[in-house]
């Protein structure tokens, strides 16, 4: 299994890595810049808000099934006609709810209009996850790795055409850049659904009411898991807006969007990873398997990575800011910078999270959860009065931190993990480490590009001098003719 994830997840890096990066330093951060903080922050207002019912679309389906399908792969023909009939009715529940919500909230006229279409794409992002559950669980990694990001694809010829095909005389409009994304969704969900329904044998929906209770009873937990894991992961950037009205409300959302786009990117990689581990872990729980290593290994080269990435963003976040936006930038930095470090609480989260998923331990992660969104939302209602879009980086800050070290507990405890305090310390001096490195090196008096290329050169030496890297053990298992 350790080797089955390491070459899939080579492969999916690989693709994500040629394509994701033009996607947000070419397309999302020129719109950004062209579209100006106040029309983004509108718009990234709008979207978090089409995020927050999301689960009305899904129910909580798509890990389910992904876990289901994994452990009993003779049940997707059986499945799949009835979830695809229920997706559609989950929809009109999806856009009635959120609608009649941001009627209340205060949305108009085009705010409602702008919500229609995230709430179609949120609609589209959902069906192409539940067609991908499907590919990733019967263990067609590579399959799922390019339906990953054919979307992105598709984005990026549309939006180049928007922005420099000089088809048309007016500025690029935020109201195009959605429209584009819609027409991607579209495309990547009608080759998702051929996938899927080849491997399938499919024929015909199936309006089978039974079978619509069974689906939602067996996936409710997992439907109240990202409900809560929703609200105190996007509700900051509504509660700006609402805390702080005016222009002033969309500058502070835009400025929180410039740093939350780029912790978005980081955690794409590890979004990925776990789309890899749940089947994999549900296969291992499933045949007996232990879990121990594969976890470990998965959770040290994300720990590793996000350390990282989290440290340079830190030292090197005015001249990241600096390089990426046109405006607001100081106050960018500073919240970029607080932004980042959110990175190492997912990374965790995607590993022991995805553990707990795979094992059915939807009780305990529903109440780590419920925890979480009460901190959250609490911290944020204080801070972001005073602080503004920084109150609300640190909240999430807190409430990542916190809910990661949770799910490391409850991993430890559930599976009985050994302790291990040599390896504990090496992690405690890897962070020390990087600090140190990222310090030193944002000092130096060279060019800042050169400088976090070395300290992000000196870091990664210094995971492989303290063994959280082992080249000849990762190309023993890679090579190895046994999963």
């Amino acid at each position: 299994m350790q080797r089955k994830f390491l070459t899939n997840l080579g492969f999916l890096l690989f693709l994500n890595l040629l394509i994701k990066p033009f996607w947000i330093f070419g397309i999302d951060r020129t719109v950004q810049n062209v579209v100006g903080a106040e029309d983004f922050g509108f718009y990234f207002t709008i979207l978090n808000f089409s995020f927050l019912f999301n689960i009305l679309l899904d129910f909580g389906i798509t890990n389910f099934n992904n876990r289901n399908i994994a452990q009993n792969a003779h049940l997707l023909n059986k499945h799949f006609s009835g979830i695809l009939a229920m997706k559609f009715m989950l929809a009109i529940v999806y856009f009635v709810v959120t609608f009649s919500i941001g009627l209340i909230w205060g949305f108009r006229g085009t705010g409602l209009w702008m919500l229609a279409l995230l709430g179609l794409n949120q609609f589209l992002i959902s069906f192409i996850l539940y067609l991908r559950s499907n590919v990733s669980a019967l263990l067609f990694f590579k399959t799922d790795s390019v339906l990953s990001v054919l979307d992105r694809i598709l984005m990026i010829i549309f939006c180049s055409i928007l922005l420099w095909g000089n088809i048309i005389s007016q500025p690029m409009r935020i109201e195009w850049f959605v429209y584009a994304q819609t027409l991607s969704y579209v495309l990547t969900a009608l080759v998702a659904l051929l996938v899927v329904i080849r491997k399938a044998s499919f024929t015909r929906l199936n309006w089978n009411v039974p079978f619509f209770v069974m689906i939602i009873k067996q996936s409710l937990p997992f439907a109240v898991l990202v409900l809560l894991m929703t609200f105190y992961n996007r509700f900051d950037s509504v509660l700006l807006q609402k805390l702080i009205p005016g222009e002033e409300g969309k500058i502070q959302v835009g400025v929180y969007a410039h740093g939350y786009r780029l912790l978005d990117a980081a955690n794409n990689i590890a979004y990925l990873v776990s789309v890899l581990l749940l089947p994999l872990f549900a296969r291992q729980l499933k045949s007996g398997m232990k879990v121990e290593n594969l976890a470990r290994l998965s959770f040290t080269l994300l720990f590793v990575l996000s350390v990282i990435v989290s440290a340079g963003s830190w030292f090197y976040s005015y001249p990241i800011m600096d390089l990426l936006y046109d405006h607001y930038i100081s106050n960018s930095a500073t919240v970029f910078g607080v932004l980042m470090g959110c990175f190492i609480g997912y990374s965790t989260t995607y590993v022991f999270g995805t553990l707990l998923t795979a094992n059915g331990s939807l009780k305990y992660l529903n109440l780590v959860a419920a925890g979480g969104m009460l901190l959250n939302v609490g911290l944020n209602l204080i801070l972001i009065p005073w602080y503004g879009a920084l109150g609300a980086a640190w909240a999430s800050l807190v409430t990542q931190l916190l809910m990661a070290a949770s799910q490391v507990v409850l991993a430890v405890i559930l599976f009985r993990f050994r302790f291990n305090p040599r390896y504990l310390v090496t992690l405690l001096a890897f962070v020390a480490g990087v600090i140190l490195i990222s310090r030193i090196t944002s000092g130096l008096q060279m060019h800042w590009i050169k400088s976090f290329s070395l300290m992000l050169g000196v870091s990664f030496i210094l995971a492989m001098f303290l063994g959280l890297f082992n080249i000849r053990h990762f190309f023993r298992l890679v090579t190895s003719r046994q999963d």
